[in-house]
């Protein structure tokens, strides 16, 4: 079993596409009409497959947005250069800091327009994609 992506309601699908495309996601599909409504797909440039489906109800199903949903979460290569690129873009992004007091992780924050917190994470050199059972060795 693997985690296929993350749906995220959004109350409006222009609005939530900019966004995750100025963070650096590439719309990979659109359904106009679904019985969920309006769907779009997302994936980041190195990924295979869709990570993030964005959901638009106009009747009203978006009002049930934080119904669980804690964070998405990124891995960035370089914190410093994705800080940078995101504040361009208008995208406020907290300071980075590290969890651990060391200089081998960094972590961040940013927030889409419908409230829903991204965390960016530049793991250290070397480590794995992804979190990995040696994570919790």
């Amino acid at each position: 079993m693997r985690t296929l992506h993350v749906v995220l309601q959004v109350a409006d699908p222009d609005r939530a596409v900019a966004f995750y495309t100025a963070v650096g996601y590439e719309v990979v599909g659109r359904v106009a009409d679904s019985p969920a409504g309006k769907l779009t797909m997302l994936k980041l440039p190195d990924d295979d497959v869709v990570s993030v489906e964005l959901v638009f109800d106009a009747g009203g199903a978006a009002g049930n947005r934080g119904s669980g949903l804690s964070h998405l979460v990124i891995q960035v290569e370089a914190m410093d250069a994705t800080v940078t690129d995101l504040r361009a873009k208008g995208i406020e992004v907290t300071e980075p800091e590290s969890p651990d007091g060391s200089a081998d992780v960094l972590t961040s924050w940013i927030t889409d327009p419908d409230g829903n917190r991204i965390e960016l994470v530049q793991w250290p050199a070397g480590h794995a994609d992804g979190m990995t059972a040696a994570d919790w060795a």
